[in-house]
């Protein structure tokens, strides 16, 4: 049975679920949701209509799950509970600090109109959050380790880009390989915010900034840069337009534990993600969690889950009995 999808918004998040949508047999976008004038937008999937969000709700019916593609700071803490009462959603909520209070806000809309929701999928949150739990459950003597990088932050490029006087900007985030290995090892080190990444700017100044004030600005930015070490590199726009316009990521989640009646053996548990798209990657695993929702909204099952709450098995288009013969 084909799960009817649609995408409301259309950056790069919504282009990366779109490409991952073409190859789901099982699934099908039915539309794409925008704020801007619909006939601006050029999909890449043939004979999908582009809708207007003040039209969202004369598809009730016709969508089984909406994937939700706004930024996390002042999108998603509106539109998510607003559409939960409307369709089975799924969005891509990374502010960690706030989730709880989202995902409450969000269950309690869900729950009024009989839907699912799943909120905070992606890869963190997501991929690495169900690493980190499985290596907490397993090695309970232990300590966590999340490494971001190398890989550009769309969040701190953008905050740079808002500095008076920068036409455009990449900033890269960068673990230190010292700190990497020291968790590999087993050592189990007690490592600070700056002991574990750096960060890589590259940024283009408009005509007649001032480039050293600019560098302060961002080496003191607070909760974005103040604290690490950060580079600043001033180059042109067609160098960043030729070596920087990717969105590449990935990172490491660790756990560096003990076992045994007098702790006496040491185990560390590495799970590792290199991406050269973050928005295809981030997508395709929405994706996958959107064939998972559909299934449990089929089976009665209505609120707000995290990717904590669903069984594997839902991700995948294969049956149960195929699962067990192939990947058991």
């Amino acid at each position: 049975m084909t799960t009817r999808v649609g995408i409301y918004g259309y950056g790069n998040l919504g282009r990366g679920i779109e490409s991952a949508l073409k190859y789901s047999d099982d699934l099908e976008l039915v539309a794409v949701f925008t704020r801007r004038e619909p006939s601006s937008l050029s999909l890449s999937t043939a004979g999908v209509p582009v809708v207007s969000v003040n039209d969202v709700e004369s598809y009730k019916d016709k969508i089984d799950v909406m994937i939700l593609c706004g930024g996390s700071a002042t999108d998603l803490p509106v539109q998510t509970p607003k559409l939960a009462k409307l369709f089975n959603v799924i969005d891509s909520f990374d502010t960690h600090a706030k989730i709880p209070e989202h995902f409450a806000n969000v269950d309690s809309a869900a729950k009024s109109g009989s839907h699912i929701a799943l909120i905070s999928a992606g890869w963190d949150p997501g991929m690495f959050s169900l690493n980190r739990l499985y290596a907490n459950a397993v090695l309970p003597n232990g300590k966590d380790y999340t490494f971001w990088g190398r890989g550009v932050s769309q969040g701190h490029s953008d905050a740079i880009r808002r500095i008076e006087g920068v036409a455009d900007a990449r900033q890269y985030t960068c673990p230190i390989e010292s700190a990497l290995e020291s968790v590999r090892s087993g050592a189990n080190p007690e490592l600070t915010t700056r002991q574990k990444h750096t960060r890589l700017c590259y940024v283009v100044l408009k005509e007649g900034a001032d480039a050293a004030k600019v560098e302060n600005e961002i080496k003191t930015m607070p909760n974005y840069f103040s604290d690490y070490d950060t580079t600043v590199n001033f180059i042109s726009q067609e160098e960043l337009d030729k070596n920087h316009r990717g969105l590449p990521h990935g990172g490491f989640v660790l756990r560096s534990g003990k076992t045994g009646f007098n702790l006496e053996n040491n185990h560390v548990i590495e799970y590792s993600l290199k991406l050269d798209s973050n928005p295809e990657f981030t997508g395709s695993v929405i994706v996958a969690y959107a064939r998972a929702i559909a299934r449990l909204h089929n089976e009665g099952v209505n609120g707000c889950k995290t990717v904590f709450d669903i069984a594997p098995a839902y991700l995948s288009p294969l049956s149960g009995e195929q699962l067990r013969a192939t990947m058991l």
